[in-house]
């Protein structure tokens, strides 16, 4: 255990907490260096009001079961954890007593490369998922916002080591999003690391 506290939101119809140096610069370092040069990315095809675009970001799926994960018209089949992977799940699993089964790793190359709103609602994670979303390399925004009430809105900078934690009924009552920007910006991979029943 790491025995590090987090910061709750404290957002309306929502659980999150973020941990801003779950991993030390040191850590994160190494497994940003790791994962980039170790993870088979990809980009798929993403279909939006019936035109086809090639999706802004590379992806890759782990997982510890034969478990497909859909979204956004793709289908994902995982791809065995590595070493490095399961060290990092571990951590964050000792840390919230909790057993992740799947891994949807995001590689976000520059600002053009974003992730526009939606929620992680998919059937296959149930009703009210844990989402634990680790960030190594470039710190970038995350926005929220209430599905209904669209005053209620969150900014948060997701910094590079940090942990943000998705629980409860923050998918049934918000949307978030990694926004696009002009600056000229270094990559940052992002693992979501969620339970998928088998």
């Amino acid at each position: 255990m790491r025995l590090l506290f987090g910061e709750n939101l404290n957002l309306p119809d929502a659980d999150i907490i973020y941990y801003p140096n779950f991993f030390n610069q040191e850590e994160a370092n190494t497994h940003f260096n790791t994962l980039l040069s170790t993870i088979p990315w990809q980009q798929d095809k993403i279909k939006v009001f019936g035109k086809v675009y090639d999706q802004p970001r590379l992806t890759a799926f782990y997982g510890d079961n034969k478990a497909p994960y859909s979204y956004s018209n793709i289908t994902m089949y995982p791809n065995a954890f590595t070493g490095a992977m399961l060290q990092i799940k571990k951590i964050i699993e000792e840390e919230l007593h909790l057993k992740f089964t799947s891994c949807l790793a995001n590689l976000y190359r520059e600002g053009k490369d974003s992730n526009g709103w939606h929620a992680d609602n998919e059937k296959a994670l149930g009703k009210h998922p844990t989402i634990a979303s680790i960030t190594f390399g470039e710190e970038r925004p995350f926005h929220l916002k209430h599905k209904t009430h669209k005053t209620l809105k969150k900014k948060l900078l997701l910094e590079h080591g940090s942990l943000l934690v998705m629980q409860g009924a923050t998918q049934e009552n918000w949307l978030h999003q990694i926004p696009k920007t002009k600056k000229e910006i270094k990559p940052r991979i992002n693992l979501t690391f969620r339970i998928i029943d088998q």
